[in-house]
Parts: structure tokens; C-alpha cells; sequence
């Protein structure tokens, strides 16, 4: 128990590592010389930076210690603890690590572009480990376990706008609200389609009159089980079986492939899943799911 627990932490930090570092490079790098308006505590650190020349990754830091404090009863310490450990990794990437390589002064559309994307590669890894870099991520999480079926990206996007829009007003930089709005776009759609495509599958649903057949091959050869459900058709009005199993992309082409093997004359619908949970599947959650 204490060595997989071990395992756990190591790939936890892992995951945190990689995910602040695209972040820092991001924030520092690309956005900061930009002076793009960003979205969450990271955009009011860069508001502070921009005026007052504040270490961006330190005041992030400060900003997020009440938030962490009212919420650690809601949210659970072990979070908080998690949290905890991926600031002080992300104040000290972006504020040390971040600056000792070149920062990016080109066209800002491209830099508004790069920066979204590393941000939704970065936040997705922190996130699929259970953790977060706090601030909106906090009221994120608190949504979220109140209202499961919302999109992440959908309230990173909607809890972050104001902030663009604002600091976009501060500075009286309307291009930079587009290219933040830009940023914020990009981060939110990557993050749901990295989240959504570690859970996503295919569900196949095969009619035939060679169940036995192919619902053995499925449970021996393709190592997944399966449901029939008793059917009828409807032009004749003759009883069929349709095997419903689900798997991932290079399970389903294997049944699709042997079931025309077995059963030339059965009739297969593939159905994409964006998640498929249950025994034998992992199903990849954020915190607060």
C-alpha cells in the first residue's frame, strides 16, 4: 500500500511539473511580453506586474491564500495540500525557472495563439491528477461538484472573461481584449477535449443471427464483455440479437473486422462515446467531479 502510494505522489508531481511548466513558459515568455489582458488570478498577477513590476508567480501566490483557506473545508485538506504544492511549483517556474530562457516579442496574434494552447495542455495535465494551480480554480471545483454535467471549459471560459475584459479597460488595450478572449477560447476548448478525449470510446451495437459466435470471440479474443438485447425487425418482423460492447478505437475495429468474418450478412453500427465507464474502463475525473 505505501509503495503504490508513493507511485501515486511521484506521478502526481510529475504531472504537476509538466503542466506549470508549459504554464510558466506561457505566462512569462510569451503572454507577459505581449502584455495580453489573461484570464484568472494569473491575469490580476499581471495586472500588478505590469504596473508595480510584482513578481507575477509570487503574487498569484498571495492571492490564493484566503481562497485556499475558505475553501479547505468544503474542498477537503488533501486537495488543499495538493493545490498548495502546485502553487509553490508554479511561483517558483514562473518567477525563476521562466526567466532564465528567451521571452517571445513577434507577432502578438501568434503569441496570443501559443499561449492558449500551452495553458490548456498545462491546466489539462494538473488537472487529470486531481489537482490545480487554485485562485478561479477553486469557485471551478465548487461548481463543479454541484453541478457535474457542465463543461470545464465552459466555466474556466465564463470565470475568466470578466478578468480579460477588465484589465483590457485597465490598460485601454482593445486589440489585447480580443487576443486575451482569443487566449481564454483556446485554453477552455483544449481542456475539454484532452479531459473528454482520455474518456472517449466507441460503442458498437451488431445485429446477427451468429450471437454465440461472435459474443465468444468478443469475451476470449478481444478480452471485453458485452450485452444482447432481443430485437425484432421491422420490415419482416423477425427476432434478431443485437450485441451491444464498448472499447476503445482499436477494440471496436477488431470486433467490426471478425463480425463480418463470422457473420457476412450482420448489420454494425458504431457509436462514438465521449465517456465509457465501468469495469474494465479508467475513467479520467478533475477534482470536484
Amino acid at each position: 500500500m505505501k509503495r503504490y502510494f508513493n507511485r501515486e505522489v511521484l506521478s502526481d508531481i510529475g504531472f504537476e511539473l509538466a503542466g506549470n511548466a508549459l504554464i510558466a513558459v506561457a505566462t512569462y515568455n510569451v503572454a507577459a511580453a505581449s502584455e495580453f489582458p489573461l484570464c484568472g488570478f494569473n491575469g490580476i498577477a499581471m495586472v500588478f506586474y505590469r504596473l508595480f513590476h510584482l513578481p507575477i508567480g509570487m503574487m498569484v501566490l498571495v492571492l490564493n491564500i484566503v481562497p485556499a483557506l475558505l475553501c479547505m473545508k468544503i474542498i477537503g485538506r488533501d486537495f488543499i495540500m495538493k493545490t498548495l504544492r502546485c502553487m509553490v511549483i508554479s511561483t517558483v517556474f514562473i518567477d525563476y525557472l521562466a526567466p532564465m530562457f528567451p521571452v517571445y516579442t513577434g507577432d502578438r496574434i501568434i503569441a496570443a495563439i501559443v499561449t492558449g494552447v500551452l495553458y490548456g495542455f498545462g491546466y489539462s495535465l494538473i488537472y487529470i491528477r486531481g489537482s490545480s494551480t487554485g485562485g478561479s480554480d477553486f469557485v471551478m471545483i465548487l461548481i463543479k461538484s454541484y453541478r457535474p454535467h457542465i463543461n470545464t471549459g465552459f466555466i474556466t471560459f465564463a470565470l475568466d472573461f470578466g478578468v480579460v475584459v477588465a484589465t483590457g479597460l485597465i490598460f485601454r488595450d482593445i486589440d489585447g481584449i480580443f487576443l486575451g478572449i482569443i487566449i481564454n477560447y483556446l485554453m477552455a476548448a483544449i481542456i475539454d477535449r484532452t479531459i473528454s478525449g482520455m474518456n472517449s470510446g466507441n460503442v458498437a451495437l451488431i445485429v446477427t443471427n451468429q450471437t454465440q459466435e461472435i459474443v465468444e470471440w468478443i469475451r476470449d479474443v478481444s478480452e471485453r464483455g458485452c450485452t444482447i438485447f432481443q430485437a425484432r425487425g421491422g420490415y419482416r418482423g423477425d427476432a434478431r440479437d443485437v450485441i451491444m460492447v464498448a472499447g476503445n478505437n482499436r477494440d471496436i475495429y477488431g470486433v467490426r473486422r471478425e463480425v463480418k468474418e463470422i457473420d457476412p450478412d450482420s448489420f454494425v453500427i458504431v457509436i462514438p462515446s465521449s465517456a465509457v465507464e465501468g469495469e474494465g474502463f479508467k475513467i479520467t475525473k478533475i477534482a470536484g467531479e
